[in-house]
């Protein structure tokens, strides 16, 4: 899979990651989907932090890629018949861990390209993600960036993802709608 981008959040250099760090660093593999419907694409819409994500989430020991992907995207989505899926990129970051078990978190982003069908069903989302004000829709990819773009300029609330989510955004875009 093409890695897209490596980004570092300006709490954590390229030194930080080293193996003469000091630091510990843990590794955690995500499978994201990107299902496209013309110009509308399917995003979480987060209220605490006004963004718009793709759906999927971390990869469980001993599931593969695609199997974490169809999970996510039921869970989150509430989408069914998932189906055609294929590779589409990669995306690597490195950020701070705010947990007792590591100082820094490196994230590896594994994204699918893949076909549901029309209705969403019922999601089934997590405490955190009720709370949070997660919510599954189609939005126009213009406007999900446009919109991501305003919070990243203007918001103290922003979360640590949303660079990551606009940059996927602008090159799925790119790749896939022009």
């Amino acid at each position: 899979m093409q890695l897209l981008k490596t980004a570092f959040h300006p709490d954590v250099s390229e030194n930080d990651v080293s193996a003469a760090s000091q630091l510990t660093l843990i590794v955690r593999h995500a499978a994201r989907g990107i299902v496209v419907k013309g110009e509308n694409i399917l995003l979480l819409y987060t209220q605490r932090y006004d963004d718009y994500s793709l759906p999927g989430g971390g990869i469980d020991d001993g599931e593969n890629e695609v199997a974490a992907l169809i999970r996510e995207l039921q869970e989150e989505a509430g989408a069914q018949g998932v189906r055609n899926v294929k590779p589409f990129a990669r995306y690597d970051e490195y950020r701070p861990w705010y947990k007792s078990d590591a100082d820094i978190i490196h994230m590896i982003s594994h994204c699918y390209v893949c076909d549901i069908d029309e209705e969403l069903g019922e999601a089934s989302l997590e405490s955190y993600e009720v709370s949070n004000g997660m919510v599954p829709l189609w939005m126009n990819i213009y406007e999900a960036i446009t919109h991501n773009e305003a919070v990243i300029a203007s918001s103290d609330k922003k979360g640590l993802s949303i660079e990551r989510e606009t940059f996927l955004l602008k090159v799925i875009l790119e790749k896939l709608m022009v």
